[in-house]
């Protein structure tokens, strides 16, 4: 009990920011091109508080903690108005990868964080903070590559739909309704292990080698 304690602590700073920065940033990237939905709800701010999802955020992090596995979760979804960007099909494009973008550059800070660390072994907080910095890296590779895949409303389906000629961009469209439920049924079997570890370990050794 104490060590899962411990490992909730110590997961709680870089999941929180992990999700919470991904929306925000979603909803900077809505604001710069016309759409201020998100500004005038309070939600382009860092305040975890204001993103938090009681399952997303909370819950099913804690349990994939604790149960192993992948290790993700989601965070309320910044309200987008894609109607109200200035060229809707193409500025689409840049709020939904706005997201797996902040992602990646949280990852790369975490492994700046675990390169630190690991240059001061033995001290009090350097174990800790390289556990820290680890799950940093993990959870922040695992929510962008998990938000590419190409299903709406994921932030890849969204990409997808930009790019699509109109006819292929309205039939994916039509998924999103189901999109939720098809991730949950693929997260509740191992197919969506399948599915995400390969592009992780390759994204999480990618920033290793360079860093």
């Amino acid at each position: 009990m104490e060590h899962l304690i411990q490992l909730i602590t110590v997961a709680a700073i870089p999941v929180l920011f992990a999700i919470t920065l991904h929306e925000a940033a979603h909803g900077y990237v809505a604001r710069h091109f016309g759409d201020m939905t998100a500004y005038q709800q309070g939600r382009i701010t860092l305040n975890p508080i204001k993103h938090i999802d009681p399952v997303g955020t909370i819950l099913l992090p804690m349990l994939t903690l604790v149960l192993g596995g992948i290790l993700f979760g989601w965070a309320k979804p910044v309200p987008v108005n894609f109607s109200a960007l200035r060229r809707p099909k193409q500025d689409m494009l840049w709020v939904a990868i706005a997201g797996p973008a902040s992602n990646l550059l949280m990852a790369i800070f975490w492994a700046l964080v675990a390169k630190l660390a690991w240059s001061f072994p033995g001290g009090y907080f350097s174990e800790p903070m390289m556990e820290m910095a680890q799950i940093g890296v993990k959870i922040n590779v695992i929510l962008m590559v998990l938000n590419m895949l190409p299903l709406p409303p994921l932030d890849g389906g969204r990409v997808a739909v930009s790019l699509l000629p109109h006819r292929q961009a309205y039939q994916l469209s039509r998924i999103e309704p189901y999109g939720l439920f098809i991730l949950i049924g693929l997260a509740i079997t191992p197919v969506l292990g399948w599915i995400l570890t390969p592009p992780v370990i390759a994204v999480i050794d990618l920033i290793n080698f360079f860093l």
